[in-house]
Protein backbone atom coordinates (compact mmCIF):
# COMPACT_ATOMS: atom_id res chain seq x y z
CA UNK A 1 0.00 0.00 0.00
CA UNK A 2 1.40 3.40 -1.07
CA UNK A 3 2.70 5.62 1.82
CA UNK A 4 0.49 8.10 1.30
CA UNK A 5 -3.36 6.27 1.79
CA UNK A 6 -5.66 7.40 3.32
CA UNK A 7 -5.63 6.94 7.43
CA UNK A 8 -7.99 4.52 8.90
CA UNK A 9 -9.01 7.00 11.61
CA UNK A 10 -12.11 8.32 10.14
CA UNK A 11 -13.55 9.60 7.08
CA UNK A 12 -12.19 11.29 3.95
CA UNK A 13 -11.89 14.99 4.31
CA UNK A 14 -13.96 17.46 1.97
CA UNK A 15 -10.99 18.18 0.27
CA UNK A 16 -9.25 15.09 -0.09
CA UNK A 17 -12.52 13.97 -1.56
CA UNK A 18 -12.45 16.95 -4.24
CA UNK A 19 -9.51 16.14 -5.27
CA UNK A 20 -10.34 12.44 -5.91
CA UNK A 21 -13.25 13.32 -8.16
CA UNK A 22 -11.24 15.40 -9.90
CA UNK A 23 -8.96 13.23 -10.92
CA UNK A 24 -11.37 10.44 -11.87
CA UNK A 25 -13.51 12.80 -13.59
CA UNK A 26 -10.15 13.88 -15.84
CA UNK A 27 -9.16 10.27 -15.75
CA UNK A 28 -12.53 8.70 -17.38
CA UNK A 29 -12.72 11.69 -19.35
CA UNK A 30 -9.39 10.86 -21.09
CA UNK A 31 -10.01 7.64 -21.33
CA UNK A 32 -13.67 7.52 -23.10
CA UNK A 33 -11.76 10.30 -25.15
CA UNK A 34 -9.13 7.98 -26.32
CA UNK A 35 -11.02 4.69 -26.43
CA UNK A 36 -13.59 6.39 -28.92
CA UNK A 37 -11.75 8.30 -31.29
CA UNK A 38 -11.84 5.11 -33.30
CA UNK A 39 -15.36 5.44 -34.00
CA UNK A 40 -15.62 7.43 -37.10
CA UNK A 41 -12.89 4.97 -38.35
CA UNK A 42 -14.34 2.14 -39.02
CA UNK A 43 -15.58 2.77 -42.31
CA UNK A 44 -12.21 3.82 -44.24
CA UNK A 45 -10.35 1.68 -42.14
CA UNK A 46 -11.97 -1.38 -43.80
CA UNK A 47 -11.71 -0.09 -47.36
CA UNK A 48 -7.98 0.59 -46.63
CA UNK A 49 -7.01 -2.66 -44.93
CA UNK A 50 -8.91 -4.62 -47.55
CA UNK A 51 -6.72 -2.41 -50.44
CA UNK A 52 -3.42 -2.94 -48.53
CA UNK A 53 -3.75 -6.69 -47.82
CA UNK A 54 -7.16 -7.34 -50.07
CA UNK A 55 -9.30 -10.72 -48.45
CA UNK A 56 -6.55 -13.13 -47.28
CA UNK A 57 -5.19 -14.05 -43.92
CA UNK A 58 -7.01 -12.80 -41.00
CA UNK A 59 -8.54 -9.84 -42.54
CA UNK A 60 -10.02 -12.38 -44.75
CA UNK A 61 -11.22 -14.94 -42.68
CA UNK A 62 -13.11 -11.94 -40.62
CA UNK A 63 -14.65 -10.23 -43.91
CA UNK A 64 -15.89 -13.77 -45.50
CA UNK A 65 -17.49 -14.51 -42.00
CA UNK A 66 -19.39 -10.63 -41.64
CA UNK A 67 -20.27 -11.18 -45.19
CA UNK A 68 -22.46 -14.54 -44.38
CA UNK A 69 -23.38 -13.18 -41.34
CA UNK A 70 -24.68 -9.90 -43.16
CA UNK A 71 -26.13 -11.97 -46.19
CA UNK A 72 -28.17 -14.19 -43.29
CA UNK A 73 -29.86 -11.03 -41.79
CA UNK A 74 -30.41 -9.19 -44.79
CA UNK A 75 -28.33 -6.41 -43.89
CA UNK A 76 -28.55 -3.49 -46.96
CA UNK A 77 -25.08 -5.26 -49.50
CA UNK A 78 -23.81 -1.35 -49.05
CA UNK A 79 -23.19 -0.74 -45.40
CA UNK A 80 -23.86 -4.06 -43.51
CA UNK A 81 -20.54 -5.38 -43.77
CA UNK A 82 -18.67 -1.87 -43.01
CA UNK A 83 -21.67 -1.65 -40.14
CA UNK A 84 -20.83 -5.25 -39.06
CA UNK A 85 -16.86 -4.69 -39.04
CA UNK A 86 -17.33 -1.78 -36.48
CA UNK A 87 -19.66 -4.01 -34.53
CA UNK A 88 -16.84 -6.67 -34.67
CA UNK A 89 -13.83 -4.89 -33.19
CA UNK A 90 -15.89 -2.97 -30.95
CA UNK A 91 -17.54 -6.47 -29.58
CA UNK A 92 -14.17 -7.59 -29.18
CA UNK A 93 -12.77 -5.36 -26.84
CA UNK A 94 -16.43 -5.53 -24.72
CA UNK A 95 -16.08 -8.82 -24.26
CA UNK A 96 -12.17 -8.71 -23.13
CA UNK A 97 -13.53 -5.59 -20.80
CA UNK A 98 -16.20 -8.10 -19.50
CA UNK A 99 -13.13 -10.64 -18.33
CA UNK A 100 -11.04 -8.33 -17.19
CA UNK A 101 -12.95 -4.89 -15.14
CA UNK A 102 -13.51 -7.52 -12.39
CA UNK A 103 -9.84 -8.67 -12.47
CA UNK A 104 -8.94 -4.98 -12.59
CA UNK A 105 -11.00 -4.32 -9.71
CA UNK A 106 -10.51 -6.91 -7.46
CA UNK A 107 -6.58 -6.40 -8.11
CA UNK A 108 -7.68 -2.83 -6.37
CA UNK A 109 -9.12 -4.46 -3.33
CA UNK A 110 -5.96 -5.74 -2.73
CA UNK A 111 -2.93 -3.82 -3.77
CA UNK A 112 -5.11 -0.41 -4.25
CA UNK A 113 -6.50 2.35 -6.39
CA UNK A 114 -3.62 4.13 -7.54
CA UNK A 115 -0.59 1.31 -8.65
CA UNK A 116 -4.26 -0.51 -10.67
CA UNK A 117 -5.17 2.78 -12.27
CA UNK A 118 -1.01 3.31 -13.57
CA UNK A 119 -0.86 -0.20 -14.82
CA UNK A 120 -3.68 -0.16 -17.03
CA UNK A 121 -3.85 3.22 -18.00
CA UNK A 122 -0.09 2.23 -18.86
CA UNK A 123 -1.12 -0.83 -20.80
CA UNK A 124 -4.08 1.54 -22.59
CA UNK A 125 -1.20 4.28 -23.96
CA UNK A 126 0.77 1.09 -24.97
CA UNK A 127 -2.19 0.01 -27.59
CA UNK A 128 -2.72 3.18 -29.21
CA UNK A 129 1.48 3.03 -29.72
CA UNK A 130 0.94 -0.15 -31.14
CA UNK A 131 -1.92 1.42 -33.46
CA UNK A 132 0.50 4.49 -34.25
CA UNK A 133 2.37 1.39 -36.55
CA UNK A 134 -0.33 -0.47 -37.42
CA UNK A 135 0.59 -0.93 -41.03
CA UNK A 136 -0.82 -4.42 -40.75
CA UNK A 137 -3.98 -5.50 -39.72
CA UNK A 138 -3.25 -8.15 -37.56
CA UNK A 139 -0.92 -5.36 -35.69
CA UNK A 140 -4.31 -3.21 -35.32
CA UNK A 141 -6.27 -6.19 -33.57
CA UNK A 142 -3.29 -6.85 -31.16
CA UNK A 143 -3.53 -3.06 -30.60
CA UNK A 144 -7.38 -3.96 -29.78
CA UNK A 145 -6.70 -6.85 -27.69
CA UNK A 146 -4.45 -5.50 -25.40
CA UNK A 147 -6.56 -1.97 -24.77
CA UNK A 148 -8.70 -4.62 -24.14
CA UNK A 149 -7.39 -5.82 -21.89
CA UNK A 150 -6.50 -2.46 -20.01
CA UNK A 151 -9.92 -1.42 -20.14
CA UNK A 152 -11.05 -2.53 -16.93
CA UNK A 153 -9.97 0.76 -14.83
CA UNK A 154 -13.63 1.95 -15.13
CA UNK A 155 -14.32 0.11 -12.01
CA UNK A 156 -11.48 0.94 -10.40
CA UNK A 157 -11.94 4.77 -11.18
CA UNK A 158 -15.73 3.98 -9.41
CA UNK A 159 -13.82 2.34 -6.41
CA UNK A 160 -12.13 5.21 -6.00
CA UNK A 161 -15.48 7.57 -5.73
CA UNK A 162 -16.85 4.60 -3.42
CA UNK A 163 -13.80 5.43 -1.29
CA UNK A 164 -14.37 8.92 -1.10
CA UNK A 165 -18.06 9.54 -0.91
CA UNK A 166 -20.85 8.89 2.21
CA UNK A 167 -23.81 6.84 0.97
CA UNK A 168 -25.99 9.84 0.93
CA UNK A 169 -23.88 10.93 -1.90
CA UNK A 170 -22.94 8.03 -3.84
CA UNK A 171 -25.21 8.49 -6.38
CA UNK A 172 -23.86 12.33 -6.99
CA UNK A 173 -20.27 11.11 -6.87
CA UNK A 174 -21.73 8.11 -9.66
CA UNK A 175 -22.96 11.02 -11.79
CA UNK A 176 -19.72 12.63 -11.49
CA UNK A 177 -18.16 9.54 -13.44
CA UNK A 178 -21.45 9.25 -16.02
CA UNK A 179 -20.95 12.89 -16.87
CA UNK A 180 -17.41 12.11 -17.69
CA UNK A 181 -17.83 9.26 -20.25
CA UNK A 182 -20.47 11.64 -21.75
CA UNK A 183 -18.10 14.32 -22.46
CA UNK A 184 -15.17 11.97 -23.64
CA UNK A 185 -17.56 10.24 -26.11
CA UNK A 186 -18.61 13.98 -27.19
CA UNK A 187 -15.10 14.73 -27.75
CA UNK A 188 -13.53 11.13 -29.06
CA UNK A 189 -15.48 11.00 -32.30
CA UNK A 190 -14.86 14.65 -32.95
CA UNK A 191 -10.92 14.38 -32.79
CA UNK A 192 -10.63 10.78 -34.83
CA UNK A 193 -12.88 12.85 -37.59
CA UNK A 194 -10.62 16.33 -37.28
CA UNK A 195 -7.03 13.92 -37.25
CA UNK A 196 -8.11 11.32 -39.88
CA UNK A 197 -7.52 14.12 -42.13
CA UNK A 198 -3.76 14.66 -41.48
CA UNK A 199 -2.48 11.30 -43.22
CA UNK A 200 1.43 11.35 -41.59
CA UNK A 201 2.34 9.17 -45.34
CA UNK A 202 0.92 12.15 -47.01
CA UNK A 203 3.87 14.33 -45.81
CA UNK A 204 6.47 11.37 -45.48
CA UNK A 205 6.07 8.67 -47.32
CA UNK A 206 8.35 6.83 -45.84
CA UNK A 207 6.88 6.82 -42.33
CA UNK A 208 4.94 3.60 -44.44
CA UNK A 209 7.96 1.17 -43.87
CA UNK A 210 7.41 1.27 -40.26
CA UNK A 211 3.42 0.40 -39.98
CA UNK A 212 2.78 4.03 -39.77
CA UNK A 213 -0.70 4.84 -41.70
CA UNK A 214 -3.45 6.85 -42.68
CA UNK A 215 -5.26 6.81 -38.95
CA UNK A 216 -1.84 7.10 -37.06
CA UNK A 217 -2.72 10.99 -36.47
CA UNK A 218 -5.68 10.06 -34.39
CA UNK A 219 -4.01 7.21 -32.60
CA UNK A 220 -0.84 9.22 -31.73
CA UNK A 221 -3.71 11.96 -30.37
CA UNK A 222 -5.35 9.01 -28.94
CA UNK A 223 -1.73 8.11 -26.85
CA UNK A 224 -1.10 11.94 -26.49
CA UNK A 225 -4.21 11.77 -24.18
CA UNK A 226 -3.70 8.45 -22.45
CA UNK A 227 -0.26 9.51 -21.21
CA UNK A 228 -1.41 12.86 -20.31
CA UNK A 229 -3.87 11.21 -17.99
CA UNK A 230 -1.23 8.76 -16.84
CA UNK A 231 1.21 11.49 -15.69
CA UNK A 232 -2.21 13.45 -14.04
CA UNK A 233 -3.01 10.04 -11.72
CA UNK A 234 1.16 9.56 -10.76
CA UNK A 235 1.22 13.22 -9.64
CA UNK A 236 -2.15 14.57 -8.07
CA UNK A 237 -4.34 11.28 -7.25
CA UNK A 238 -3.83 10.03 -3.66
CA UNK A 239 -4.32 6.45 -3.00
CA UNK A 240 -7.90 6.39 -1.96
CA UNK A 241 -7.99 3.03 0.30
CA UNK A 242 -7.71 2.88 3.54
CA UNK A 243 -4.48 1.51 5.51
CA UNK A 244 -5.79 -1.34 7.19
CA UNK A 245 -9.27 -1.78 5.63
CA UNK A 246 -9.91 -5.29 5.49
CA UNK A 247 -8.91 -7.57 2.26
CA UNK A 248 -11.77 -10.35 1.09
CA UNK A 249 -10.59 -13.62 0.23
CA UNK A 250 -11.64 -13.32 -3.66
CA UNK A 251 -9.36 -9.98 -3.99
CA UNK A 252 -6.33 -12.97 -3.75
CA UNK A 253 -7.69 -15.18 -6.61
CA UNK A 254 -8.45 -12.23 -8.93
CA UNK A 255 -7.51 -14.69 -12.03
CA UNK A 256 -10.75 -16.66 -12.51
CA UNK A 257 -13.20 -14.54 -14.06
CA UNK A 258 -15.65 -17.05 -13.11
CA UNK A 259 -15.50 -16.87 -9.00
CA UNK A 260 -15.60 -12.89 -9.46
CA UNK A 261 -19.03 -13.10 -10.60
CA UNK A 262 -20.08 -14.57 -6.99
CA UNK A 263 -22.47 -12.23 -5.76
CA UNK A 264 -25.23 -14.04 -3.58
CA UNK A 265 -23.78 -12.89 -0.16
CA UNK A 266 -25.00 -9.33 -0.56
CA UNK A 267 -28.54 -8.81 -0.97
CA UNK A 268 -29.36 -6.49 -3.98
CA UNK A 269 -26.11 -6.75 -6.23
CA UNK A 270 -27.31 -9.28 -8.08
CA UNK A 271 -30.94 -8.21 -9.16
CA UNK A 272 -29.05 -4.66 -9.74
CA UNK A 273 -26.42 -6.52 -12.08
CA UNK A 274 -29.09 -8.35 -13.71
CA UNK A 275 -31.47 -5.08 -14.19
CA UNK A 276 -28.52 -2.65 -15.59
CA UNK A 277 -27.29 -6.00 -17.95
CA UNK A 278 -31.24 -6.17 -19.61
CA UNK A 279 -31.24 -2.47 -19.84
CA UNK A 280 -28.07 -2.06 -21.38
CA UNK A 281 -29.24 -5.12 -24.26
CA UNK A 282 -31.74 -3.26 -25.01
CA UNK A 283 -30.36 0.22 -24.77
CA UNK A 284 -26.84 -0.33 -26.39
CA UNK A 285 -28.56 -2.30 -29.36
CA UNK A 286 -30.81 0.57 -30.04
CA UNK A 287 -28.23 2.74 -29.36
CA UNK A 288 -25.78 1.42 -31.79
CA UNK A 289 -28.71 1.46 -34.36
CA UNK A 290 -29.85 4.83 -34.32
CA UNK A 291 -27.79 5.63 -37.18
CA UNK A 292 -29.50 3.34 -39.42
CA UNK A 293 -32.59 4.73 -38.45
CA UNK A 294 -31.71 8.43 -38.79
CA UNK A 295 -29.91 7.41 -42.47
CA UNK A 296 -32.87 5.38 -44.08
CA UNK A 297 -35.64 7.24 -42.27
CA UNK A 298 -34.31 10.90 -42.70
CA UNK A 299 -31.85 10.83 -45.06
CA UNK A 300 -29.18 11.72 -42.83
CA UNK A 301 -25.31 11.76 -43.48
CA UNK A 302 -22.45 11.89 -41.44
CA UNK A 303 -23.39 15.69 -40.37
CA UNK A 304 -26.60 15.14 -39.58
CA UNK A 305 -25.51 12.01 -37.51
CA UNK A 306 -22.72 14.13 -35.71
CA UNK A 307 -25.46 16.40 -34.63
CA UNK A 308 -27.73 14.10 -33.11
CA UNK A 309 -25.12 12.53 -30.84
CA UNK A 310 -23.83 15.56 -29.91
CA UNK A 311 -27.27 16.65 -29.00
CA UNK A 312 -27.67 12.90 -26.80
CA UNK A 313 -24.46 13.83 -25.28
CA UNK A 314 -24.93 17.41 -24.30
CA UNK A 315 -28.93 16.35 -22.69
CA UNK A 316 -26.69 13.53 -20.99
CA UNK A 317 -24.10 16.04 -19.79
CA UNK A 318 -26.24 18.28 -18.50
CA UNK A 319 -28.64 16.12 -16.86
CA UNK A 320 -25.78 13.93 -14.57
CA UNK A 321 -23.89 17.26 -14.11
CA UNK A 322 -27.32 19.10 -12.67
CA UNK A 323 -30.44 16.97 -11.93
CA UNK A 324 -28.85 13.73 -10.83
CA UNK A 325 -25.76 15.52 -8.48
CA UNK A 326 -28.59 17.83 -6.65
CA UNK A 327 -31.36 15.31 -6.69
CA UNK A 328 -30.20 12.00 -6.26
CA UNK A 329 -29.52 12.57 -2.37
CA UNK A 330 -32.99 13.62 -1.75
CA UNK A 331 -34.60 11.24 -3.94
CA UNK A 332 -32.34 8.02 -3.56
CA UNK A 333 -30.29 6.56 -5.75
CA UNK A 334 -33.44 3.22 -5.93
CA UNK A 335 -36.11 5.57 -6.91
CA UNK A 336 -34.37 7.60 -9.40
CA UNK A 337 -33.04 4.37 -10.92
CA UNK A 338 -36.55 3.52 -11.26
CA UNK A 339 -37.65 6.39 -12.84
CA UNK A 340 -35.17 6.47 -15.47
CA UNK A 341 -35.83 2.63 -16.40
CA UNK A 342 -39.59 3.51 -16.74
CA UNK A 343 -38.68 6.88 -19.14
CA UNK A 344 -37.11 4.26 -21.36
CA UNK A 345 -40.16 2.58 -22.53
CA UNK A 346 -41.84 5.31 -23.61
CA UNK A 347 -38.12 6.62 -25.23
CA UNK A 348 -37.98 3.51 -27.67
CA UNK A 349 -41.62 3.41 -28.45
CA UNK A 350 -41.28 6.92 -29.82
CA UNK A 351 -37.79 6.78 -31.53
CA UNK A 352 -39.21 3.80 -33.51
CA UNK A 353 -42.23 5.12 -34.58
CA UNK A 354 -41.07 9.09 -35.36
CA UNK A 355 -42.49 10.11 -38.71
CA UNK A 356 -40.18 13.56 -38.45
CA UNK A 357 -37.57 14.82 -37.57
CA UNK A 358 -39.57 16.57 -34.55
CA UNK A 359 -40.86 13.49 -32.96
CA UNK A 360 -37.63 11.30 -33.35
CA UNK A 361 -35.57 14.05 -31.82
CA UNK A 362 -38.19 14.30 -28.65
CA UNK A 363 -37.78 10.51 -28.55
CA UNK A 364 -34.06 11.33 -28.24
CA UNK A 365 -34.50 13.33 -25.65
CA UNK A 366 -36.82 11.20 -23.35
CA UNK A 367 -34.08 8.70 -24.19
CA UNK A 368 -31.16 10.66 -22.71
CA UNK A 369 -32.89 11.71 -19.80
CA UNK A 370 -33.41 8.17 -19.04
CA UNK A 371 -30.41 6.65 -19.32
CA UNK A 372 -28.75 9.65 -17.25
CA UNK A 373 -30.39 8.76 -14.19
CA UNK A 374 -30.22 4.89 -14.67
CA UNK A 375 -26.07 4.68 -14.66
CA UNK A 376 -25.05 6.21 -12.43
CA UNK A 377 -27.92 5.54 -9.27
CA UNK A 378 -27.53 1.95 -9.83
CA UNK A 379 -24.26 2.55 -9.55
CA UNK A 380 -24.44 3.75 -6.35
CA UNK A 381 -27.02 0.99 -5.37
CA UNK A 382 -24.26 -1.54 -5.67
CA UNK A 383 -21.50 0.36 -4.03
CA UNK A 384 -24.26 0.86 -1.46
CA UNK A 385 -25.36 -3.04 -1.55
CA UNK A 386 -21.25 -3.77 -1.10
CA UNK A 387 -19.09 -4.27 2.03
CA UNK A 388 -16.34 -1.76 1.91
CA UNK A 389 -13.61 -4.90 1.42
CA UNK A 390 -15.23 -5.67 -1.86
CA UNK A 391 -16.00 -2.12 -3.83
CA UNK A 392 -13.50 -3.20 -6.61
CA UNK A 393 -14.07 -6.38 -7.64
CA UNK A 394 -18.38 -6.05 -6.99
CA UNK A 395 -18.16 -2.51 -9.27
CA UNK A 396 -15.88 -4.40 -11.51
CA UNK A 397 -18.33 -6.92 -12.38
CA UNK A 398 -21.05 -4.40 -12.86
CA UNK A 399 -19.14 -2.79 -15.34
CA UNK A 400 -18.09 -5.76 -17.20
CA UNK A 401 -21.87 -7.05 -17.35
CA UNK A 402 -22.54 -3.67 -19.16
CA UNK A 403 -19.39 -4.67 -21.81
CA UNK A 404 -21.42 -7.92 -21.94
CA UNK A 405 -24.23 -6.12 -22.67
CA UNK A 406 -22.64 -3.91 -25.72
CA UNK A 407 -20.89 -6.62 -26.98
CA UNK A 408 -23.85 -8.59 -27.37
CA UNK A 409 -26.75 -6.11 -28.00
CA UNK A 410 -25.26 -4.40 -31.37
CA UNK A 411 -25.32 -7.94 -32.66
CA UNK A 412 -28.79 -8.35 -31.45
CA UNK A 413 -29.89 -5.41 -32.67
CA UNK A 414 -28.59 -5.78 -36.53
CA UNK A 415 -30.82 -8.87 -36.95
CA UNK A 416 -33.90 -7.24 -35.43
CA UNK A 417 -33.47 -4.05 -37.29
CA UNK A 418 -32.46 -5.61 -40.72
CA UNK A 419 -35.07 -8.85 -39.84
CA UNK A 420 -37.92 -6.62 -38.67
CA UNK A 421 -37.40 -3.24 -39.96
CA UNK A 422 -36.62 -0.04 -37.62
CA UNK A 423 -40.18 0.49 -36.05
CA UNK A 424 -40.82 -3.45 -34.91
CA UNK A 425 -37.42 -3.69 -34.15
CA UNK A 426 -37.73 -0.34 -31.65
CA UNK A 427 -41.06 -1.48 -30.19
CA UNK A 428 -39.67 -5.35 -29.41
CA UNK A 429 -36.39 -2.94 -27.68
CA UNK A 430 -39.52 -1.34 -25.75
CA UNK A 431 -41.13 -4.46 -24.80
CA UNK A 432 -38.11 -5.95 -23.16
CA UNK A 433 -37.38 -2.94 -21.24
CA UNK A 434 -40.55 -3.90 -18.78
CA UNK A 435 -38.32 -6.41 -17.81
CA UNK A 436 -35.90 -3.95 -15.74
CA UNK A 437 -38.68 -1.87 -14.96
CA UNK A 438 -40.66 -4.66 -13.42
CA UNK A 439 -37.25 -6.15 -11.32
CA UNK A 440 -36.45 -3.05 -10.10
CA UNK A 441 -39.62 -2.69 -8.09
CA UNK A 442 -38.33 -5.43 -5.60
CA UNK A 443 -34.87 -4.14 -4.90
CA UNK A 444 -34.30 -3.77 -0.87
CA UNK A 445 -33.78 -0.29 0.39
CA UNK A 446 -29.66 0.17 -0.12
CA UNK A 447 -27.86 0.37 3.35
CA UNK A 448 -24.70 0.51 2.83
CA UNK A 449 -23.35 2.48 6.09
CA UNK A 450 -24.37 -0.81 8.55
CA UNK A 451 -23.00 -3.24 5.68
CA UNK A 452 -19.68 -1.53 6.44
CA UNK A 453 -20.21 -1.30 10.07
CA UNK A 454 -20.43 -5.08 10.34
CA UNK A 455 -17.99 -6.07 7.48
Amino acid sequence: MSSNALSARGPVSEQDAKRALRIVFLTVFLDMAGFSIIFPLYPSMLTYYLHEQGSVGLLGGIVHALEAFSAYIGANAENGLVVLFGGFLGSMYALLQFVCAPVMGSLSDRYGRRPILLFSIGGLALSYLLWVFAGDFGVLILARFIGGLMSGNISTASAVIADVTPDERRSRGMAVLGLAVGLGFMLGPALGGIMSVFDLTHYWPRLAQYGVNPYSMAALTAFLLTGANWVSVLTSLRETRRVGAPVAPAARRPVNPLALLQTEGYPGVSLTNLIYFVFLLAFSGMEFSLTFLATDRFGYGPKQITIMFLFIGVVLAFMQGSYVRTRSGVIGPRRMGFHGLLLGIPALAVVGYAPNVWVFFAGLFIMAIGSAQVRPCLSALVSLYTPEQEQGRILGIFRSLESLARAIGPLVACVLYWRLGASLAYYVAAAVMTIPVLLARSLPEPNGALARESA
